[in-house]
């Protein structure tokens, strides 16, 4: 029972870092725009939040820093795909390509580099629960905030006349345009939320989930949280869910290694991605329910003048 108690305990915390990136994406989709780049703002946010922590040794001011890092990337990104109407699709992989190769180059003096020692995380009482305590109760504050921004993202699209609008320019931008809705500022303002969001998923990994900086350590989980809005059509309930289920399939493959199954740790590593292709695929399988669920104008360049 320990060590199911233990994957799902894992489950949680492998499945947070893919709802915050995937939450942020689905923001910046909402709004109509497209961001191939979640890989490369990771990455940078990664070594950012892990040096602001070697440096200053407070958790929560490496998540800023990550934050930071990736709310930059994505406003540069976004002034080149609002304001000067630059393909989106290699607009984002130029920026994955750039975060993949700038991340490496800052983080050569941080490989050998050691954070001081995490803060343990217990809710009291609860997390004396046989099996149930140490699986749940025991986790970083983030896996339960993750929780609670993806109840306030319904709230906020669903519920609130900022939602509404947010939900109007990705849908029809001049509709909302005409009727003097900002939406330079207001795609401007979702894509920097987007990209805040993968920069805390990116610290996240780096500062908590495997504290050390190794290039690359980010290991494709921005595209697996792009396959997820998808997944999800583009619900934020769904896409928590869905982060939980590819965090589960992630973390089998050390359970099944710790349980003695006789298969190459390669094809295990292949799980996640396999997962994702194989969902992916089922999806494409009825391209009306994608078109039924995806923002209208997702992709598409926005002409104010036109």
């Amino acid at each position: 029972m320990e060590s199911y108690a233990l994957l799902f305990g894992s489950t949680l915390s492998a499945g947070t870092v893919l709802a915050l990136a995937a939450l942020g994406l689905l923001i910046n989709e909402k709004a109509g725009i497209i961001n191939l780049g979640a890989e490369g703002m990771m990455l940078c946010a990664a070594i950012a939040g892990f040096a602001a922590v070697v440096h200053s040794g407070n958790t929560w001011v490496g998540f800023g820093a990550g934050m930071l890092a990736g709310a930059l990337l994505a406003g540069l990104f976004g002034v080149l795909v609002i304001w000067l109407n630059t393909n989106q699709q290699a607009t984002g992989l130029a920026l994955t390509l750039f975060g993949a190769g700038f991340s490496a180059f800052a983080g050569l003096n941080y490989v050998q580099a050691k954070l001081p020692e995490l803060p343990k995380y217990a809710i009291p009482g609860l997390s004396d629960i046989p099996v149930l305590g140490p699986a749940l109760f025991r986790q970083h504050p983030l896996v339960y905030i993750v929780v609670l921004l993806a109840i306030a993202m319904i709230w906020f699209l669903y519920r609130t006349r900022a939602g509404l609008v947010l939900r109007a320019v990705g849908e029809s931008p001049e509709s909302a345009h005409a009727l003097g809705y900002p939406v330079r500022r207001i795609r401007l303002a979702a894509v920097m939320f987007g990209g805040a969001m993968c920069g805390l998923a990116g610290a996240f990994i780096s500062v908590v989930y495997t504290p050390l900086w190794v290039e690359g350590m980010v290991a494709g989980r921005g595209w697996i949280a792009l396959a997820l809005t998808t997944f999800a059509t583009w619900r934020p309930a769904r896409v928590l869910l869905g982060a939980y289920l590819f965090g589960g399939v992630t973390m089998l493959q050390f359970h099944l290694q710790a349980s003695g199954v006789q298969l190459a740790s390669q094809l295990l590593s292949m799980l996640p991605y396999l997962a994702t292709i194989v969902v992916l695929v089922l999806i494409s399988r009825n391209p009306a329910w994608i078109r039924a669920n995806m923002p209208a104008s997702l992709g598409k360049p926005f002409y104010p003048g036109s």
